[in-house]
């Protein structure tokens, strides 16, 4: 088997319906198995994979085990040459397998691969590529320093800045939102360590490929969407688990001393400040209009009853998408795209193109019964049911 690919879920029952969508699609063309691990969720998540996903290998676990441990028993579960670990809140396009482990073919001494991230409104999500936190590269982030000064090599290694968004290269740290790498190496390296709930497992577990001499790569080629912020809410425990989580990876790879260990508290009281302040929800105002890219017409007369909104009804198949000021005629407003007839491929491609602070974007799952969209990347996202 090529591929086997590991999503741990809890408690987001239709952001895992649509990430389980999209792998299949992106897996019809492999020799290939999806393994959901589910972390005592309370929603109806199970429920739904057993009825809508009968296919699917469902891992039930009777408490919530954290990151680490929910993957290592997914990988343990495994039978692909090759593991992916995603996260529940992401949509693959239809290629984004076959190119990444066409790319990981030609690699030597491979370590770990990640990909290009978007967030729900088509911004680039920088942690899909960064360098090891050491004290100094952790405080260039938390004073901004990075932002200061981009082009500066001494800060801005926390981002990888050394390589543009749109170019593959090899990065030290990455994303847990999407790994990729051989299941020989997963075992090698004993998998996400268990000693961290969550938070710090995926720059241990790049790191940790980094010290057995493997090289971990940023590939560019595929944009994955992932609606950061759905899995977690960003409430006192989870800034409770964040300090914990940086404070396990610190001492477990650094000599630790009262001077570092003074920096690094006060750093995380920071940037876990930071993170609260941006987790705050904002009032999203209503779209002013909708647009529904699509074919349905019946759909497209159920919408406007169901927003409480016009909504103007693009055939895809007919007309071409165009810059989105003059789609919404500089309104606030909404790209519905229906996945029925839009492939996710083109999704996360439209969202990624016509990003605009004034849009935001929601897709229509194939065969669901909801329409679904993150307009922030520091909130949960939003779901509308069809009737």
């Amino acid at each position: 088997m090529q591929l086997s690919v590991i999503i741990l879920n809890y408690n987001v029952r239709y952001f895992l319906e649509q990430c389980v969508l999209s792998v299949q699609e992106a897996i019809t063309a492999l020799e290939a198995e999806i393994i959901v691990v589910d972390n005592n969720s309370t929603d109806d998540s199970c429920l739904m994979m057993q009825q809508r996903f009968p296919g699917v290998k469902l891992i039930q676990n009777k408490e919530n085990f954290g990151f680490p441990k929910g993957n290592n028993i997914g990988v343990s579960e495994a039978k692909g040459k090759y593991i992916c670990i995603l996260n529940p809140d992401t949509v693959v396009a239809e290629d984004t397998f076959i190119k990444i482990l066409a790319f990981a073919e030609r690699q030597e001494n491979l370590g770990i691969i990640g990909c290009k991230l978007i967030d729900g409104t088509g911004n680039f999500l920088p942690e899909s590529k960064r360098g090891i936190p050491t004290p100094w590269v952790a405080s260039t982030k938390v004073f901004g320093l990075y932002k200061l000064f981009p082009k500066w090599k001494l800060f801005n290694q926390y981002y990888a800045q050394h390589l543009n968004d749109n170019e593959t290269g090899k990065v030290e740290i990455l994303v847990g939102a999407f790994m990729l790498m051989e299941r020989d190496l997963y075992k090698q390296l004993q998998g996400f360590d268990e000693d961290c709930f969550m938070y710090a497992d995926d720059i241990d577990l790049s790191y940790r490929a980094l010290q057995k001499q493997k090289s971990n790569y940023y590939f560019h080629e595929t944009t994955v969407l992932h609606y950061k912020g759905e899995s977690t809410v960003k409430d006192e425990k989870y800034m409770k688990r964040f300090q914990e989580a940086m404070n396990f990876f610190y001492m477990k790879h650094f000599r630790k001393s009262w001077f570092f260990s003074a920096f690094i508290r006060i750093g995380i009281m920071i940037f876990s400040f930071i993170k609260m302040f941006q987790g705050k929800p904002n009032a999203k105002p209503v779209p002013e209009s909708y647009i529904f890219y699509s074919s349905n017409k019946i759909l497209s007369e159920k919408l406007p009853v169901i927003l409480k909104n016009k909504v103007r009804f693009l055939d895809f198949k007919k007309e071409k998408m165009v810059n989105s000021c003059l789609i919404l005629g500089g309104d606030k407003g909404e790209i519905i795209l229906d996945n029925h007839y839009v492939s996710f491929k083109k999704c996360i491609k439209i969202i990624e193109t016509l990003k605009d602070k004034r849009i935001t974007f929601k897709i229509f799952p194939k065969n669901a019964n909801f329409i679904i969209g993150s307009d922030s990347r520091n909130d949960r996202g939003q779901i509308v049911k069809i009737k």
